[in-house]
């Protein structure tokens, strides 16, 4: 009886395991054409809070993004995050996160 119940359990466990997908089963896209949501907050974190500060408060000659949407338009910054612009090389972010990155830091006024 016990090893019915310990087959029974490892089996239902392959089962569940192989249904389960994770949190990546869909970051390619939905089925319809759409991508999943990027996280801008986490891509500047990984790409730009280094020198930018992680609370957007500018690190020795990187400038303070706090309030930088009522500085730049969000074509503006899109821009200079796409081709550098200063000690800032370009290129660093790219495809839909320099868009989500671009649109988030656009917001900040």
């Amino acid at each position: 009886m016990k090893n019915k119940l310990v087959a029974m359990m490892f089996g239902a466990a392959l089962v569940l395991g192989a249904c389960g997908g994770g949190d990546n089963a869909n970051d390619s896209g939905n089925g319809n054409g759409e991508t999943a949501a990027v996280d801008a907050d986490k891509v500047f974190q990984k790409s730009c809070a280094t020198c930018h500060g992680g609370n957007l408060e500018g690190r020795g000659n990187a400038p303070a993004l706090a309030n930088i949407g009522s500085e730049l338009s969000e074509e503006e910054i899109h821009d200079i995050i796409q081709n550098g612009q200063g000690g800032m090389p370009g290129g660093l972010i790219q495809g839909e996160e320099l868009d989500a990155v671009t649109k988030w830091l656009a917001e900040k006024k």
